[in-house]
C-alpha cells in the first residue's frame, strides 16, 4: 500500500494543486481516473522490479528529471491556457512538476528537496519559462513545448550528470539588539 500511495501523492499531487490554484474543479484525475491508474501501476511494477537494478536511486532520479521536464511544461500550458498570463504558466508550470515530489519528502520524512543545495525546482522553473517564451512568440505548440522539456532536462540533467548545486546558505550570527541602537 504505501509503494500505491507515494506514487499517486507524487503522480498527481503537482496537478491538483495547479488544478485547485485554477479554479479547475473537479481536479483532473477526477475527471479521468487513468492518472490514478497510471499511478497505481508504477507503484506496483516498481514494488515488484526496484531489487532487480543495483542502483534504483539512480535510476529512480534519472526517470524523475524526465517526468520533471515533461510537466513543467504540461502545466505551463495549462496555467497559459486558463489565465493567458505568462508569470502563472511559469509558477504553475513548476508547480506541476515539483509539488508531489515535495509532498512525497514530506509525508515519508525524508528531507525536502527544498533545503538541499540540488537543482530542481529551478529546472522546472527555466523549462516552464522556456516553454511560455516560445509560446508567446508564436511558435508551434510541439516547438515550444520541445524547447522546455529539452531546457528543463539540460538543467535537472546537469545537475545530476556533474553534480552541479546551489550555495548553501551560510547563516552569520546576529546582532544583540542593544547593538542595533
Amino acid at each position: 500500500m504505501g509503494f500505491l500511495f507515494f506514487a499517486a501523492v507524487t503522480g498527481i499531487g503537482g496537478g491538483t494543486l495547479r488544478d485547485i490554484i485554477l479554479g479547475r474543479v473537479p481536479v483532473f484525475w477526477v475527471v479521468n481516473p487513468t492518472y490514478v491508474i497510471i499511478c497505481a501501476i508504477v507503484g506496483v511494477l516498481f514494488f515488484f522490479t526496484a531489487h532487480l537494478f543495483e542502483s534504483r536511486y539512480r535510476l529512480l532520479i534519472w526517470l524523475d528529471a524526465v517526468g520533471l521536464s515533461a510537466y513543467c511544461v504540461m502545466g505551463a500550458a495549462k496555467g497559459m491556457a486558463a489565465t493567458g498570463s505568462p508569470t502563472v504558466a511559469i509558477v504553475t508550470g513548476a508547480l506541476t512538476a515539483t509539488f508531489g515530489g515535495i509532498l512525497r519528502d514530506l509525508l515519508a520524512n525524508e528531507p525536502s528537496v527544498l533545503l538541499r543545495p540540488e537543482i530542481y525546482v529551478t529546472a522546472a522553473i527555466v523549462g516552464a519559462g522556456v516553454f511560455t517564451a516560445a509560446n508567446t512568440t508564436m511558435l508551434p505548440l510541439y516547438i515550444s513545448a520541445g524547447l522546455g522539456v529539452a531546457a528543463a532536462f539540460a538543467v535537472r540533467g546537469g545537475a545530476l550528470w556533474f553534480g552541479w548545486t546551489f550555495p548553501t546558505y551560510h547563516h552569520k550570527p546576529g546582532r544583540h539588539p542593544d547593538d542595533v541602537m
